[in-house]
């Protein structure tokens, strides 16, 4: 079962470390670092951003990969959360027949990673409950 840790630093300023020892800030709003939701959406975007890559650079290595993943922050009678939140992918491939491949496969491997492989998407999509508790 996948953990992190998260660690105060100071008010408004911690760390998350994975089990591997790998760390990452994590701040509010005043701060220059990565916030929870920009964490959500980096977490969709390299979910599927590495099934994604993994299913087309076997056929061609990109020239051009980049994912961007945005969503709107409301607040309503549901509480603060995202809705209309989008991954979009810009990826180029050379122009020669694995490209070609490639490009044939993209749409193919984003359908796969957000109807299937992506843990992230698809437990966002799910709705997945979450429980909080003290110890």
């Amino acid at each position: 079962m996948p953990s992190i840790t998260l660690t105060r630093v100071e008010r408004g300023s911690y760390i998350a470390t994975n089990e591997r020892g790998g760390t990452i800030r994590v701040g509010g709003a005043d701060s220059e670092d990565f916030g929870p939701v920009e964490l959500l959406l980096v977490a969709l975007a390299g979910c599927s951003g590495i099934d994604v890559d993994y299913i087309t650079s076997r056929r061609a290595e990109p020239t051009e990969f980049t994912a961007t993943a945005s969503g709107t922050k409301v607040k309503d009678e549901n509480g603060n959360h995202l809705t209309d939140v989008v991954v979009t992918f810009h990826v180029r491939f050379p122009e020669d027949e694995a490209g070609d491949k490639a490009r044939e496969m993209l749409p193919k491997a984003i359908t796969m990673s957000h109807e299937r492989l992506c843990t992230v998407s698809r437990t966002v999509s799910l709705g997945t409950p979450v429980e909080m508790r003290a110890v």
